[in-house]
């Protein structure tokens, strides 16, 4: 699938803006036929999650099913046209109706899925659209739901969470990103993928593989950067696969100092006519792990930044467009230079700014928490469908460098993981990964429960480590925490031989509380425990890099330890810089 372009063989009807809107706590609405479109007087913004936007009704914490609905017109040249709905993301789960008849389904959040609705709609007539949304999760979702009855069952009523979750993030609802109406020619352009290596003599050497619909066309033609030759590609025996490989001179490499972006613009041609076109920016580079560090284009980078989230106040996870640009310049003004996509794939429009502006990103499927007790067939299928969705979305963007095919699983410390389940497991969604992507590196960050003899590690390119020594263990005891991930360091290396990247360490604090003395919660406190972990971190020749948890404050279920917040951002909620931030900014400006 595409990221929507508009040219002169598509088109984009962006229906941003206000739907109405219906809780459906009962789950009648379907049996009362709201699919057919609705009007209450209620009314939403979309994207956005409605759990701060509509908190007067109740849905702060609402998990549930809620309806949207709206009309568009279509217009009336499109009726030559292949007409599609894409749904940027809508979480977790999503039905769709045109004109009360349902065209499809969508199980995954997160990531854009689209329908065919040309034989549901009439050009040059209205059309009414309802979207059911639920952010319900069960044992078989990724990622897992879990239920009140766990924590009672397992006795850990200390642990449990309003609404029920096995993460640290609320479980935000809603439609996340844009709803579009788009249109494409009846044979179109359906899928582009682009490798890039480097070669001597200062080359860049460009696979391009292209996908039709059909077997009607007579050959795509390629230009880059608009150069008027252009080279000219035959279909593979069965008419719907393009290949070409061809070099670039004098070829400018994508890296953080230079993000240049090549443009590829392909075109199907029939009959010396052209029928679909789609512009794609691509990056030459190549990425590798070797000598314990990661490299892009032969040269070592040490990776400086953070975990995200996507969380704003009111907005939620809705995509907002000045948001990433304040969240970037932040990270610039900060001297990080790349950031991992916790615990889910963030909207395609950051990757795309990340190209631009010369970000490393860490790709991360949404399995955080897993839970194998609760694990099925399923399960494994979903976690795999996420992982090729992931990489089918992502390829071509020359930021991410690395896939992350998990967060933090075997969370509760479960004996039986390790009977061999485990490693069954990680080497399926491996095996996937590495079938769809053979060149970028894969991991999984762990934390402290799993333990070293986690079998994830063994699947894992790099050895992905989140720590919270003097924080949930041994509070306000720096000096023993320093200690303590020392050893485990080189307990992880000794066993593994593979470079450690720090995914997550840092400490809880409300800005505006200080200190003289070491006391947790202040921002003297959380400046001291990141200078201790880099500190421990820079010692070891295998360490490849730091990402401090988190960019800024966010949101979480109701829990003792949480004020509404978690509050480990370097930057505040609203995105105001605590006191960790300015030594941050010194410690990473130095090489």
């Amino acid at each position: 699938m595409l990221y929507p372009i508009y040219n002169k063989y598509r088109s984009i009807i962006d229906l941003s803006g206000f739907w109405y809107f219906k809780i459906d706590k009962e789950n009648t609405g379907e049996n009362q036929g709201w699919f057919k479109g609705f009007d209450t007087g209620q009314e939403i913004a979309v994207p956005g999650s409605f759990n701060e936007q509509l908190e007067e009704l109740g849905l702060l914490h609402f998990v549930g099913a809620v309806w949207y609905s709206k009309k568009v017109f279509i217009p009336s040249e499109y009726k030559n046209k292949k007409i599609w709905m894409h749904v940027g993301s809508a979480d977790y789960f999503s039905k769709v109706w045109v004109n009360g008849e349902v065209v499809g389904e969508n199980r995954l959040g997160f990531l854009p899925y689209q329908f065919d609705i040309s034989k549901f709609v009439k050009p040059g007539e209205e059309a009414s659209i309802a979207i059911l949304v639920k952010n319900e999760l069960n044992y078989e979702t990724i990622p897992q739901g879990i239920f009140s009855e766990d924590y009672l069952n397992e006795k850990r009523i200390r642990e449990e969470t309003n609404p029920p979750a096995r993460f640290d993030y609320t479980p935000f609802g809603g439609i996340h990103r844009p709803v579009k109406i788009i249109t494409t020619p009846e044979s179109y352009i359906k899928k582009i993928k682009i490798d890039t290596t480097l070669a001597s003599g200062n080359k860049g050497i460009v696979e391009a593989s292209v996908q039709v619909s059909d077997t009607s066309a007579d050959n795509v033609r390629i230009k880059i950067n608009g150069d008027t030759d252009s080279l000219k590609i035959n279909a593979d025996k069965d008419g719907k696969n393009f290949k070409i490989k061809f070099e670039i001179n004098n070829c400018r490499y994508w890296s953080c100092e230079d993000p240049f972006l090549y443009e590829m613009t392909i075109s199907l041609i029939r009959s010396n006519e052209v029928i679909d076109e789609y512009k794609i920016p691509f990056g030459v580079r190549e990425v590798k792990i070797k000598n314990n560090k990661i490299y892009l284009n032969n040269e070592p980078v040490y990776l400086k930044g953070f975990g995200k989230h996507e969380d704003y106040s009111i907005i939620g996870k809705g995509l907002f467009l000045p948001l990433i640009v304040k969240d970037f310049e932040m990270m610039k003004w900060i001297n990080a230079n790349s950031f991992r996509t916790s615990h889910y794939p963030y909207a395609e429009e950051m990757l795309y700014y990340a190209d631009r502006k010369g970000f490393l990103v860490i790709d991360e499927v949404p399995a955080v928490s897993l839970d194998l007790r609760y694990a099925n067939e399923k399960t494994l299928a979903t976690h795999k469908e996420y992982v090729e969705r992931l990489i089918d979305r992502d390829y071509n963007h020359p930021c991410v460098i690395m896939w992350a095919a998990g967060n933090e699983p075997n969370i509760v410390g479960d004996e039986g993981y390790y009977d061999g389940s485990g490693r069954k497991y990680w080497k399926e969604v491996f095996d996937c990964a590495r079938e769809l992507d053979n060149k970028r590196p894969i991991t999984v960050p762990n934390c402290a429960r799993a333990g070293i003899d986690d079998p994830v590690f063994e699947f894992c390119d790099v050895i992905s480590l989140n720590r919270y020594y003097g924080w949930y263990e041994h509070p306000g005891m720096l000096d023993f925490a320093a200690n303590r991930l020392s050893k485990e360091m080189d307990d992880f290396y000794a066993k593994y031989n593979k470079p450690v990247l720090f995914t997550e360490f840092g400490a809880d604090t409300l800005a505006g509380f200080h200190s003289t003395s070491v006391q947790m919660f202040t921002e003297e406190y959380q400046t001291k425990l990141i200078e201790t972990y880099i500190e421990v971190i820079r010692s070891k020749p295998y360490s490849m890099g730091e990402h401090v948890w988190n960019f800024a404050d966010f949101r979480t279920p109701q829990h003792f330890r949480r004020v509404v917040l978690n509050l480990k951002g370097v930057f505040t909620r609203e995105r105001a810089p605590k006191s960790v931030a300015f030594r941050l900014k010194e410690i990473w400006s130095k090489k």
